[in-house]
């Protein structure tokens, strides 16, 4: 039965009534702890029994709470309460694609934002391996500040566990009415229509079906019958935009073209790919319009092509030449170089008279230390301060540091914050494991930190939370002028400094001004605007401009890339050129000086043979488009043999011979793949969901997966012949357990939730307890030949230690450290592999070196 408006669902007040989905009824509702109004959806009395139904709910709020994107509607809860299943969820101030279009076509800039941003959104949900398969203008939503957000993710899978047809589930819209179901099939991609398995590239169909009917006003499959609109889905094409709205630039109209082709194989092989070209098409819309809108014209009005094209061409001449001279009339930037030595700047900021500054860096590979400069001298004074990174400067002058700051993520250091006055006296300990510390003009303290188990916080006062996120990292918080917001970039993902820039209000009210950047880097308020340094692809940040409204615009393109720290009052910018590499270094047996073993700049160290002489590399470089890409080298440093994309996860068989291969989208698939002649072979291991796979020694293939209805636990397979047989016993695994074959190949070495190992007999039996430990921030490099340890290697340490661990006493010797004998600007040294004797190696390691620029004339 519906629920009644004031009464209560868990912590939540039904406060109205917004509509129904597929999936249950929707409510507006009070959060009464947080005093914040949440969308709330339940499932109908009489369908809560059904456990099909059931089941599907609970995994839409699996699949959704699994994402933390602008564009995706964040989940804050999922419960049960009287017996009624809720999941409650962010509410959408806005209007429906539905409502918007009901007045005819969108305006082409505003059409190329909404489809860029719904594209993003379904990016990230792609890329998790999740399709919304119910894409459609009523699950579409504007928000009044002019942002998109992907609604109702009811019907969505997970692409690894099943594969669905056309679902049976009716959808309700706002308004109930005739002809519902009907607008639905109508955005079915035609093998979802059929009947057949659907993956991402459906949902592609689906937002050009809905691309479609935004730039015509008029549907792109519409028949009198849901059957006649699924054969015509399945077999006509619509009519060409071309006819319907001249406005249309043509590179518009071929993206949607490309969405609604018959065959998936014809769309994107990626979603961040669409997304990517609706935001060129959006960013270059003025080159667009001026000259597609005849090649427009001429698809109508074949006889006019040849004088389309040629006034084209003068059109856009006409225009680069308008441009070129607009542009040379604003003076270029004035850059002044303020440090001129080898190594790391951490950050810089502005005193309050504007014209002092104070940077933390790390020169020539010592500690990172303060530094005061005046920008008319040379030099720089280090001040009397222990091995800190500047973290703010209150209006009286007064620091905040973070004391032996350690990386945590891209960019981002962790340490213990202090004040320190800025001429003499010792820093003051306040909070340990922080990350930010920024000042409000009031004297207000705001603090970031990351959360035990995944996420982050940010914090005003320390102690006080004003936003919080599931998973990710906050960077770069700054204090509006005013001292009345607070803006930051949120990272989605912990391994890598993606983000969108977004600002928080003292009352908590958190909304996103950008769309998700590659790369996010640097930030600081100019007047009422945002800038940032973030890249859109590749290594190369631009600096960007955005308004709380989200206005978006470009202030300075560069070949190199940039990082933003600083804005003073007069528009004066602290920035930094950096040059940020990611290297390999190695030995081959009986080697005493390491060779450069990375294939360009971008390169990992991930498995070496058991024999010591074959490296296997991932590089993505720039060169590459930031695609992960797989090649082979000899230890010798002959040239790299390139495989191509082959997964997540690559290692070498203990032969060396083959390769495992561990592919996760769209679906996990793990593959063998031939080092030589031969043909690569899908691993099929029917009736377990797999997870991750390893080699076993002799040949055999460890299995991380579960079977249906049952939790994760260790398989251990025979390719050959598909034979096998369960190792660890059920609920023993953990998400973040270690299972690797023990030294001894007799034995499968996993730890449980409690962190403690033991030893799992392949011939059966009670599992072995042993002493062998993980201390924090330690991993795992591999076993050891001797039968009886493990290499372990240390995180965040400069050198990177690396220990033999003997597995059943838990005995641990410092084996011998990792880093490159020039320690300037080195980050970070990680991802250790060793051959099985340990006398090859090789190990990545992280430069960033940069040069601090006082730049002027920016705006």
């Amino acid at each position: 039965m519906a629920l009644i408006v004031g009464s209560k669902v868990g912590g939540y007040e039904v406060v109205a009534r917004i509509g129904a989905g597929g999936m249950g009824e929707v409510y507006r509702a009070r959060d009464r702890k947080l005093g914040r109004d949440v969308a709330l959806k339940v499932l109908p009395a009489e369908v809560a029994v059904d456990h099909e139904r059931l089941l599907r709910f609970e995994l839409e709020a699996r699949a959704a709470s699994a994402l933390n994107h602008p564009n995706i509607v964040t989940i804050y809860e999922v419960g049960c309460f009287d017996s009624t299943s809720y999941i409650a969820m962010e509410y959408v101030d806005g209007t429906t694609l539905r409502e918007l279009i009901s007045g005819g076509p969108l305006p082409t800039r505003k059409l190329l934002e909404v489809g860029a941003q719904a594209a993003d959104g379904l990016a990230k949900a792609h890329a998790a391996g999740i399709v919304h398969r119910d894409l459609k203008p009523e699950n579409l939503m504007v928000t009044k500040d002019g942002f998109v957000k992907i609604l109702d993710f009811g019907l969505a899978k997970l692409s690894p566990t099943t594969a669905d047809g056309v679902s049976d589930l009716p959808t309700i819209s706002r308004r109930t009415e005739p002809g519902t179901v009907l607008g639905t099939v109508g955005y079915m991609s035609p093998e979802q229509a059929g009947g057949k398995v659907v993956d991402f590239r459906s949902d592609q169909f689906a937002l050009g079906a809905i691309l479609y009917e935004l730039a015509t006003g008029r549907r792109a499959f519409r028949r009198p019958t849901a059957a006649q609109t699924l054969a015509a889905i399945i077999q006509d094409d619509p009519e060409p935009i071309a006819t319907l709205n001249l406005k249309t630039p043509a590179p518009l109209r071929w993206t949607i073209e490309r969405c609604l082709a018959k065959e998936p194989e014809q769309r994107y092989a990626s979603t961040r790919d669409l997304e990517r070209d609706l935001a060129t098409i959006r960013d270059r819309l003025s080159e667009a319009s001026s000259t597609v809108g005849l090649a427009a014209r001429a698809d109508v009005r074949g006889r006019w092509r040849p004088v389309a094209l040629v006034v084209g061409f003068a059109l856009s001449i006409a225009v680069a030449v308008a441009v070129t001279r607009r542009v040379t009339d604003k003076p270029p930037p004035l850059f002044n170089q303020l440090t001129f030595r080898r190594g790391y700047v951490a950050s810089a900021r502005f005193m309050p008279d504007g014209r002092s500054i104070v940077y933390s860096a790390a020169w020539d590979g010592a500690p990172s230390k303060v530094y005061l400069k005046q920008a008319e001298s040379p030099e720089s004074a280090a001040l009397e301060l222990p091995n800190a990174k500047v973290l703010g400067i209150s209006a009286s002058g007064e620091l905040a540091l973070a004391l032996d700051c350690k990386p945590t993520h891209f960019g981002v250091c962790s340490g213990t914050l202090a004040r320190a006055p800025l001429l003499g006296g010792a820093p003051r300990a306040i909070q340990e494991a922080v990350q930010e510390g920024e000042w409000a003009p009031d004297g207000a303290l705001a603090i970031v930190r990351d959360v035990d188990g995944g996420g982050a916080r940010l914090e005003l006062p320390p102690g006080r939370v004003l936003y919080e996120t599931k998973h990710g990292h906050i960077s770069h918080a700054r204090f509006s002028p005013r001292g009345d917001r607070i803006a930051f970039v949120d990272h989605p993902d912990e391994g890598n400094d993606e983000g969108a820039v977004a600002v928080v209000g003292r009352a908590g009210t958190m909304r996103s001004l950008t769309r998700r950047f590659v790369s996010v880097r640097g930030l600081a308020w100019a007047g009422d605007e945002i800038w940032f340094t973030a890249s859109e692809a590749g290594n190369a940040r631009t600096l960007l401009a955005v308004t709380t409204a989200g206005r978006l615009r470009v202030i300075h393109r560069s070949a190199v890339s940039l990082t933003l720290f600083d804005v003073s009052r007069d528009g004066r910018a602290l920035l930094a050129r950096e040059d940020e590499t990611a290297s390999v270094l190695g030995a081959a047996a009986g080697e005493t000086v390491e060779k450069d073993l990375a294939w360009l700049d971008a390169s990992t160290a991930q498995d070496i043979s058991a024999d010591g002489k074959l490296l296997l590399l991932s590089e993505e470089s720039g060169g590459f488009g930031g695609r992960q890409v797989w090649g082979v080298r000899k230890m010798d440093g002959s040239g790299v043999v390139r495989l191509g994309e082959l997964g997540t996860l690559v290692s070498i068989s203990p032969d060396g011979k083959r390769l495992l291969a561990d592919r996760r989208a769209p679906e996990v698939q793990i593959s063998i793949i031939p080092l030589g002649p031969g043909e690569t072979r899908a691993l099929d291991v029917p009736g377990v969901e797999i997870a991750s796979a390893f080699w076993w020694p002799d040949g055999r293939i460890g299995i991380r997966g579960r079977e249906p209805g049952h939790s994760s636990r260790v398989f251990l397979l025979n390719p050959e012949t598909g034979a096998r047989q369960a190792v660890t016993p059920e609920g023993v695994l953990t998400e973040n357990s270690w299972a690797l074959p023990a030294p001894d190949g007799r034995h499968l070495l996993a730890n449980g939730s409690d962190g403690s190992f033991a030893l799992y007999p392949l011939a059966g039996g009670v599992p072995i307890p042993t002493r062998f430990r993980l201390a924090t921030r330690e991993g795992i490099v591999r076993q050891a030949a001797d039968g009886r340890s493990i290499f372990v290697e240390g995180w965040q340490q400069l050198p990177l230690p690396v220990y033999r661990v003997d597995v059943e006493t838990g005995v641990r010797t410092h084996w011998r450290d990792f880093a490159p004998a020039e320690r300037a600007g080195v980050a970070y040294v990680r991802d250790v592999v060793l051959s099985a004797d340990g006398s090859a190696y090789a190990y990545k390691y992280r430069r960033r070196l940069s040069d601090l620029f006082l730049v002027e004339s920016l705006r």
